[in-house]
């Protein structure tokens, strides 16, 4: 795989539930992360005092998150509506040369930030909320 630019890596969001995908304007950096929860299933008969885990038997989550500036007038308003609901609404995460990552998530954090002499910037933090799906590019 030869090296993506970073600014094709995409953030969706379905802002009206019916499976349309809308890119979140004015965002200049977004990642996603995966993350697996251990279960710890360690007892007093555990080989050499050895911690021992579940296998297949993790809980799996997400997270997004992106930053950038205020260009899209609807595209803010239904991530500050979204945030202040607590709605739960598909997203999707196109990466370049790997595939789309799609499912349900929440706005967990929505920071505004700005300089006297310069734009207003946000920041964006979202958290998984269900099955996540994956296709490949």
């Amino acid at each position: 795989m030869t090296a993506q630019k970073g600014k094709d890596l995409l953030l969706k969001l379905d802002s009206t539930g019916t499976g349309s995908f809308v890119t979140v304007a004015g965002l200049r950096s977004r990642s996603l992360s995966f993350n697996a929860q251990t279960i710890d299933v360690t007892n007093a008969d555990s080989a050499g005092a050895w911690r021992e885990l579940l296998g297949e038997a993790s809980i799996k989550s997400a997270a997004l998150s992106g930053s950038g500036i205020f260009k899209d007038a609807a595209t803010d308003a239904t991530t500050r509506d979204f945030f202040f609901a607590g709605t739960i609404r598909d997203w999707q995460v196109i990466l370049p040369g790997f595939g789309t990552v799609e499912g349900p998530f929440q706005i967990t954090g929505l920071d505004y930030a700005g300089e006297h002499n310069g734009e207003m910037t946000y920041e964006l933090t979202l958290a998984s909320a269900g099955a996540l799906t994956f296709t490949a590019a």
